[in-house]
């Protein structure tokens, strides 16, 4: 955003989260219920470890991180700690985490929710329960135990990785009744992130033991109340679990990192519009130039919009090499396509 705004992106501009929609850029207004599913309350920060480069806390999450000093910017550290430990070891660690996830605790809504659900009645854009990131089965797991265990649970003690996914589905289905009774809803999406470049990080015969009965279970209680778009949301390459994903019900897939081979078209050519898709474009390509977003763009987003289904968007967050310039180029790139302007 800084280096936008010195090529040009005017300073007044909210950018605070343009996904929310976005009247300068021209995104169309869509909106996420502020139902908290996570951790209440969280644990106390502390500072283990100090020296003059590096610092050791243990987070709200109860996750233990050793973080560099330089480069943090207005509070945020632009890289990424090291985790060193995490809350969940043992069957004593998740009953103790168990304690922070009360379903029917008062700051799961906000505080003037009667007043948000008369704002939603008779809108005309969409609306989520709980935003990206909120919740997952796999990505809990890897919240409360790191990656290493999230993985080996499951052959290590299985009862237990039982035990924690039933809690989860129960605390979900207890914490979004009233949500999904007060309001109709349009959509939901599962933030997962269980897959790396080559492929995903829990096998089919995993997903199919351990993962996908609780997903059956979530999304009957979903669309028994009427929502009808339930998202997989996991950077990598998943493709060996989409006869699965689909199986349990969910119905659009985000983002299709083009780094880890997820082709869209291919994709959509499979598997028909079984599944909808939301992003798709390598993020790489915009930081080159116009002939490159010109080839990316076109290779897929006319035949995918054709077949309908699909939002047109990079697979994960705009990285800080793209040129402002690019990034405007791009949005009308589309738009000329969307509105068939375009000679391809």
């Amino acid at each position: 955003i800084e280096r936008w705004q010195k090529e040009g992106l005017p300073k007044d501009v909210d950018v605070s989260f343009v996904l929310d929609g976005n009247e300068f850029f021209g995104f169309e207004r869509w909106e996420y219920m502020s139902v908290n599913v996570g951790m209440v309350p969280g644990f106390e920060e502390e500072t283990l470890e100090e020296d003059e480069r590096h610092v050791v806390m243990r987070q709200v999450s109860g996750i233990v991180t050793r973080a560099l000093k330089e480069g943090t910017l207005r509070g945020v550290r632009l890289s990424m700690d090291q985790y060193l430990d995490f809350p969940v070891k043992d069957r004593a660690g998740f009953l103790r985490i168990k304690e922070h996830y009360d379903p029917d605790s008062l700051v799961r809504y906000p505080r003037y929710w009667a007043d948000l659900v008369r704002c939603w009645r008779g809108r005309d854009y969409p609306l989520a329960i709980t935003r990206i990131g909120g919740f997952g089965f796999y990505s809990m797991l890897r919240r409360w135990m790191g990656t290493e265990r999230a993985c080996t649970i499951f052959y290590d003690d299985p009862a237990l990785a039982e035990e924690m996914l039933d809690f989860m589905t129960e605390f979900f289905i207890r914490v979004t009744s009233r949500a999904l009774s007060d309001v109709d809803v349009d959509w939901f999406n599962y933030f997962e992130d269980f897959a790396f470049k080559t492929g995903p990080l829990v096998s089919p015969a995993i997903f199919r033991r351990f993962l996908l009965p609780r997903y059956l279970r979530t999304n009957e209680h979903l669309r028994k109340h009427g929502v009808d778009i339930i998202s997989l949301d996991s950077d990598g390459n998943v493709e060996v679990l989409l006869p699965l994903i689909i199986e349990c019900g969910m119905n659009n897939l985000i983002p299709l990192e083009q780094a880890a081979g997820m082709d869209a078209v291919k994709i959509r050519r499979e598997y028909g519009t079984a599944l909808s898709i939301w992003g798709g474009i390598d993020k790489r390509e915009l930081a080159k130039g116009k002939k490159e977003i010109e080839r990316e763009v076109l290779r897929q987003v006319p035949a995918l919009l054709e077949s309908g289904g699909y939002i047109p968007t990079v697979d994960h967050s705009v990285p800080p090499d793209v040129p402002y310039e690019n990034f405007r180029y791009y949005l009308e790139l589309k738009s000329r396509l969307i509105e068939g302007k375009h000679d391809a």
